[in-house]
């Protein structure tokens, strides 16, 4: 290997390394549990050795200001990929809020990948936009973006972390992924309302009926055939999500260039 790569160069490849393992150890699908760690690890180091031949910085010596090279990578690393899935888990709170609404707020299950309780239908959501995630090549998209942030963030060049405008960026990007959520949620959700009004009309003109009986068996069937019938409009979003995210992080990582 120090025949491929230059003791010189080495500083260099570290510094690649450190960007491109942060960013699998936050970006959707690669930082799942699931996935072994030395395939992660392995798969870092092979891409890291593939963008060293095309990124080109100039001979680092390992100092104090390297140190501080290594922070700002490993800090850029993790945000791209947290950006990225912050936007993604908007899928998960869209079925959070169809939950709470069908009465399955309280029936979470374990997500195996992460490790954290999710709502049902958010983790059925979620896995449809995974898998439609992986059907557009969407992996491949977002490994590329990582790649081309070395035009925008050189290796040698420190991040302006205080610069406002990034973390007003950052809050905007969250925000809309609550926007986002509602957009998915609200057909379930709305559906959902009118019969609450259907029955509260019920058990005021009929009052022997027992609507509490009643309706929560019939707000489950009603969003089942609901999201029946939505489940195509779902993939329209799931893409609409997929380009905002691909938005979010170009120009996240144009931000964290000075652009």
């Amino acid at each position: 290997m120090l025949d491929v790569i230059h003791v010189n160069s080495l500083p260099v490849f570290l510094l690649i390394l450190v960007r491109v393992a942060t960013f699998f150890a936050t970006m959707p699908l690669f930082s799942y549990r699931t996935i072994p760690r030395p395939f992660k690890l392995g798969l870092s180091f092979f891409l890291a050795f593939l963008i060293f031949y095309t990124v080109d910085a100039p001979a680092l010596a390992v100092d104090g200001h390297y140190f501080l090279l290594i922070l700002k990578e490993a800090a850029v690393g993790l945000l791209i990929g947290l950006i990225a899935y912050i936007i993604l888990s908007a899928v998960q709170i869209a079925g959070g809020f169809i939950d709470f609404q069908m009465g399955f707020a309280i029936a979470n299950v374990i997500d195996p990948q992460t490790g954290a309780q999710s709502p049902l239908t958010g983790q059925y959501f979620y896995i449809v936009a995974l898998l439609f995630l992986l059907s557009v090549n969407g992996h491949h998209i977002l490994i590329d973006g990582m790649i081309n942030s070395y035009q925008f963030i050189p290796i040698e060049q420190f991040v302006p972390f205080q610069n406002e405008s990034i973390v007003r960026y950052v809050i905007d990007s969250f925000n809309y992924m609550f926007l986002i959520a509602f957009q998915i949620a609200i057909p379930i959700v709305g559906c959902l309302f009118l019969v609450d009004v259907a029955l509260g009309i019920v058990a005021r003109t009929v009052p022997q009926l027992n609507v509490f009986v009643v309706g929560l068996p019939l707000k489950i069937l009603v969003s089942f055939i609901v999201l029946l019938f939505f489940m195509s409009l779902y993939v329209v979003l799931a893409k609409h999500l997929f380009e905002v995210l691909f938005e979010t992080v170009r120009s996240l990582t144009n931000l964290f260039g000075g652009g």
